[in-house]
């Protein structure tokens, strides 16, 4: 069942924005992450991931498929928010207030990139940047320096930009250690916003076809999320035939880590 509570839908352990990031307070700490048929299949079978989409303060619906749960089940629809809707949002929303944002992943030079754009197109946010080692995980003492640049600089957006689940995860596991309002996570938004890389047609976006585009730039993609996104529909389907629910398909939140 999927209950509206505070400007989201809840569902299955989920807490999905409905409309507007406008529900997400930036008085406290909160950690919006990104939800896709990809990222929920990649948590079927990884508990951190798992953690990472039910334990997050909110949810954005980038893969507009996720969104079918609820509105197909119970009636409830979610507007699409991709990672480039939560990065131009709280740009904008920062240009106002003169607040702060900080960038966190990507090389030093896109990084650069995005801090000049940014300076010429909301100039009254104050940036900082941290690039990160590149690797698959990250030691203590990686984590421990990102802990130490953001802290210095306490931001109230903190921008992460590592690619999915590697972004999710470390938005959701280092949220007590990290001083910030809101966290977001955004993917391919620091080489679009670069300019390392053009986002596909207006077109394709309003339609929810942009991945397929992707595809075309990017077969590797395809070919990498294939599996975890037909786990997705199956696991729809069978929601919706009433044979299995839903959320017995992931591992229950782990309660040992830290409370949301």
């Amino acid at each position: 069942m999927t209950i509206e509570q505070n400007g989201c839908l809840v569902f299955d352990g989920y807490t999905l924005i409905k409309d507007s990031l406008d529900c997400v307070p930036m008085d406290g700490k909160c950690v919006i992450n990104t939800v896709s048929p990809n990222s929920y299949g990649i948590s079927v079978h990884d508990q951190e991931m798992n953690d990472a989409l039910k334990g997050a303060d909110f949810l954005d619906l980038d893969g507009v498929y996720f969104g079918w749960l609820p509105w197909f089940r119970d009636g409830k629809r979610a507007r699409r928010i991709t990672g480039w809707d939560c990065f131009m949002y709280y740009a904008n929303k920062l240009n106002g207030t003169s607040g702060k944002m900080f960038l966190l992943g990507s090389t030093e030079k896109t990084l650069s990139l995005m801090k000049a754009n940014m300076a010429k197109d909301f100039p009254n946010v104050e940036v900082e940047t941290y690039s990160p080692p590149y690797k698959p995980v990250f030691s203590q003492e990686d984590n421990q320096k990102m802990h130490e640049a953001i802290n210095a600089f306490t931001p109230d957006v903190l921008v992460i930009g590592m690619t999915a689940p590697k972004q999710e995860k470390w938005a959701y596991q280092n949220k007590p250690y990290c001083n910030f309002h809101v966290s977001i996570a955004v993917g391919n938004v620091f080489d679009w916003y670069a300019g390392n890389t053009k986002r596909p047609n207006i077109f394709w976006q309003k339609i929810g076809m942009e991945w397929l585009i992707r595809i075309f730039y990017r077969p590797e993609i395809f070919r990498r999320n294939i599996g975890n996104q037909m786990t997705f529909f199956r696991h729809l389907a069978l929601d919706l035939l009433h044979i299995r629910r839903f959320s017995k398909n992931t591992p229950e939140l782990r309660k040992d880590f830290h409370n949301k």
